[in-house]
């Protein structure tokens, strides 16, 4: 008898793309065999995404999608788009089970019962009541991947104006120290060369039980023999200490590269949405850790068109964007988000604003990817090759160095998954080209 087959998609960020992974282990330790979303299957899992209004309608369209694919396959849908409106997913003719941001440790178990069920299930839980972070699925080991992600915390405290996480996400809950430890150790085993810390509120973890806090996490992690490299996803600017900086400044495995959101430029703006920094904190803080860190690259999150935000506003975000030099940006237009206070706010940005600052501000990150990028040109980097590509007709290898440049370069023989010397020879079209030194 064939194994039943399961199909997943995936939403939205890399602790989605995480623990779909890890929901997908347990089909497959529970005897299913993973196959495309786009083909048919017996369970179809849409783990969906909230953040914007284009991201709650792509995940309408993915649910569909796998209900026309099979209309007789059993169709789950998880994630924040889930948690936040569960009456507009079980309204959707077909959907079976939802799931929500909790719970995802027993999905299998899930299906099962939705299968026996006359009526779609509905298990989303009060997230706000859930205290303890999931330990969803041990990590496993991907063919032809070289880096991990690896979750370590859960939910948000913050209550950014703008932001959906929190009620999507619920209350920081941090995963045990000791089990971040043993999981990275596994990853390490499995042959991973570099691990990322990731998570809702990453720069956050520890903080809800005071026992610890990042840098001890990261201080821990440090200490497993044969890790080649660790990176912190993202961290927000008032949660970089002196501690970290240390860490960083006396590591060779510890990435010199840190995402730091900003999302505005002009300090207004950056109240009414609750963030709790000012542009010259901000400023200041790049200074101390480029001063510490040199040649690190500081990405950053900005948001254009937030409820109020003036031409006068929009020009000061241009300006200090420039001024602090970012190495990339990710720009995104602000998204009204019914339950946030931002969605009430007076003076909704019109759309075609929103799109003519989101063109002026990421024609300006193009700019600044190309002159950090520059900077490099001429020396020699280690590269962790992580695949080959095709460029135009020609075949690279591709790969990261550690402050996140993506380096192509020929190469005759399979280096993938080896950390290789590469010259950095130009930029082009956010691809430095360089050649091959050696094999580290």
């Amino acid at each position: 008898m064939a194994s039943p087959k399961v199909a997943v998609y995936t939403l939205g960020c890399k602790v989605n793309q995480n623990e779909t992974e890890a929901m997908a282990g347990l089909f497959k330790k529970a005897g299913y065999e993973e196959v495309d979303f786009h083909q048919e299957a017996d369970v179809y899992i849409i783990n969906t995404c909230s953040v914007t209004h284009l991201a709650d309608r792509k995940s309408r369209q993915m649910i569909r999608r796998a209900i026309k694919t099979n209309p007789d396959a059993l169709v789950a849908v998880t994630g924040c788009y889930a948690q936040t409106a569960p009456g507009e997913v079980l309204n959707i003719p077909g959907v079976d089970l939802i799931v929500g941001t909790s719970e995802r440790n027993r999905i299998v178990e899930l299906v099962n019962e939705a299968r026996l069920a006359e009526a779609p299930v509905n298990a989303v839980k009060d997230i706000m009541k859930i205290s303890d972070f999931e330990e969803i699925a041990e990590e496993e080991a991907e063919p032809h991947r070289v880096r991990a992600y690896l979750k370590i915390q859960e939910g948000c405290n913050r209550y950014c104006s703008y932001c959906i996480i929190p009620y999507s996400r619920g209350p920081i809950r941090s995963r045990p120290i000791e089990n971040v430890v043993n999981a990275a150790q596994r990853l390490v085993e499995m042959g991973y060369k570099e691990i990322v810390l990731t998570g809702i509120h990453t720069g956050a973890y520890g903080t809800e039980s005071g026992n610890a806090d990042l840098a001890v996490l990261i201080r821990r992690l440090l200490e497993i023999e044969d890790l080649k490299r660790l990176r912190i996803s993202s961290i927000d600017p008032n949660e970089v200490n002196e501690e970290l900086l240390d860490l960083m400044a006396g590591s060779e495995v510890l990435c010199r590269h840190l995402h730091i959101p900003l999302q505005s430029g002009d300090d207004r703006v950056l109240e009414r949405m609750n963030r709790v920094y000012t542009t010259d904190d901000y400023e200041n803080l790049v200074g101390e850790i480029r001063t510490r860190i040199p040649g690190i690259a500081i990405t950053s999150d900005i948001m254009v068109g937030f409820p109020g935000e003036t031409e006068e506003e929009f020009q000061h975000t241009l300006v200090f964007t420039e001024k602090i030099g970012f190495s990339a940006l990710h720009v995104f237009k602000y998204s009204p988000r019914r339950g946030t206070p931002a969605a009430g706010f007076p003076k909704q940005v019109d759309w075609k604003i929103k799109e003519e600052r989101s063109k002026e501000l990421i024609s300006l990150g193009r700019r600044l990817s190309a002159k950090y990028a520059e900077t490099n040109i001429g020396k020699v980097f280690s590269v962790l090759v992580e695949q080959e590509t095709k460029i135009k007709d020609a075949f690279f290898w591709e790969g990261h160095t550690d402050n996140y440049l993506k380096v192509v370069f020929p190469f005759e023989k399979d280096l993938r998954g080896s950390f290789t010397k590469v010259f950095l020879g130009r930029y082009s079209d956010g691809v430095v080209y360089g050649q091959h030194v050696s094999i580290d």
